[in-house]
């Protein structure tokens, strides 16, 4: 039986590694407890200091000069600082736009590759976003596309692997699913699944949102095709933080990039009027980069490529079980149900939670206990352990504020009618 005690929290941040890291976050609020950095991560006292220099030197005083030191080769050489948290080798990730703009290039791609086979494998666990993505590149190609979303198991939000073998046929073009699904951070096991679309003549596009920086991932190993992910969660970049592709080597030269943008041809600066795309992945570039962003983030990059994934993982998958621990002693007699899975190696950093009244708990929470998870429809509490930065009493404190919501029933002082954002 877990010890239910604060004391032994705080003990196992007294052991822990990684401590040293949660001192180079910006915690406004020690008594705050923020358990959502799968949505947003903390803001890294580093690109808060990346942003001024950036603003006041390199802008204010050195105006366009910025663009002969440094600036222009941004995409690239943090798109390989991405690579390498991620087993990619140099030259196969460029930092430009946002996932949904580079899933779409990279699906466009994908079925170009795979022009006399028309299905589309996806699931329903996948961000609504990469959906809608997949549905207007059908609709918008014209070619006879279908998109097919297999369905979860019974009782959890699980994918049915069954069904997805069996969906993958002679006719699949693509394959595209996110690593960790956002509502139950269910992880796939990339290798096996990638090996089985190989193995039946489709590509792979894996959206890496919510495992990049947490979980340890190969792409090169494992031979993906395509990739893409954002920054701003456990990357730490900020609010709408450019995000990343990857695309594998031995397709840079065959994939071609439906946004034909002058950063994504070779020698830009020729101002040649007729396109030909840059070498390799550069090519999916495309138009001029968000510079601002993409520095502060690059600055931001620092405490995890420090840390490394591998440490990084220990002690998500420790801390996700402390939580899961605690949930299932003090709210489960409250009718709160564990939705994400039990088997660590399963599961990526954050943990759902079940409640019938999921959302008005959540209000509570945040405007009366001052604990931040969020919410997702129909009714999943959503707590993320972020291992460079959240602490085992932090766990502690927001199950034990959560019982308290719940048993006290606090909820019932708030509305059910959503905000704009949950």
């Amino acid at each position: 039986m877990i010890d239910l005690r604060r004391t032994y929290a705080e003990s196992l941040d007294a052991n822990d590694e990684l401590a040293v890291f949660r001192s180079r976050f910006l915690i406004a609020d020690p008594d705050r407890i923020y358990m959502d950095g799968n949505s947003l991560g903390r803001l890294p006292q580093a690109a808060a200091s990346r942003a001024s220099q950036v603003v006041m030197d390199e802008w204010g005083e050195g105006l366009i000069g910025g663009w002969n030191a440094g600036w222009y080769e941004a995409p690239r050489r943090v798109g390989d600082a991405i690579g390498a948290l991620i087993g990619a080798g140099p030259g196969q990730v460029i930092v430009t736009d946002s996932t949904s703009v580079n899933l779409f290039k990279l699906v466009a791609a994908s079925l170009a590759l795979r022009p006399e086979r028309h299905r589309i494998i996806t699931d329903s666990l996948n961000f609504p976003s990469d959906l809608y993505i997949l549905q207007g590149a059908a609709e918008l190609l014209g070619r006879g596309h279908t998109v097919v979303s297999i369905g979860m198991q019974a009782g959890g939000e699980v994918p049915d692997l069954g069904d997805l073998s069996a969906a993958v046929d002679s006719d699949t073009a693509i394959v595209v699913l996110s690593h960790a699904a956002y509502k139950s951070a269910y992880l796939y096991h990339m290798e096996s699944v990638t090996r089985l679309a190989h193995e039946r003549g489709a590509l792979v596009v894996w959206d890496l949102s919510h495992s990049v920086g947490v979980v340890p991932i190969e792409l090169d190993r494992w031979e993906v095709d395509f990739a893409v992910g954002c920054t701003y969660k456990y990357l730490n970049g900020g609010p709408g933080a450019p995000a990343f592709l990857y695309v594998s080597t031995p397709l840079q030269e065959r994939a071609r990039s439906p946004i034909w943008g002058w950063f994504g041809r070779d020698s830009p600066f020729a101002f040649d009027l007729r396109y030909e795309p840059a070498p390799g992945a550069a090519r999916f570039l495309a138009g001029t980069p968000p510079i601002l962003s993409l520095l502060v983030m690059e600055a931001a990059l620092e405490p995890t490529i420090e840390a490394g994934t591998s440490r990084l993982r220990r002690k998500s998958v420790a801390q996700t079980e402390y939580l899961i621990a605690l949930a299932d002693e003090l709210l489960a007699p409250l009718g709160v149900a564990v939705a994400s899975p039990r088997e660590s190696e399963r599961r990526g950093s954050h943990v759902s939670l079940r409640h019938p009244e999921g959302y008005r708990v959540a209000q509570a929470l945040i405007d009366e206990m001052k604990v931040i998870p969020d919410f997702r429809e129909p009714d999943l509490l959503r707590f993320g352990c972020a291992p460079l930065y959240t602490t085992y009493a932090d766990i502690w404190e927001a199950i034990d504020r959560t019982r308290r919501v719940i048993g006290e029933r606090m909820f019932e002082r708030y509305s059910p009618v959503r905000r704009g954002v949950t």
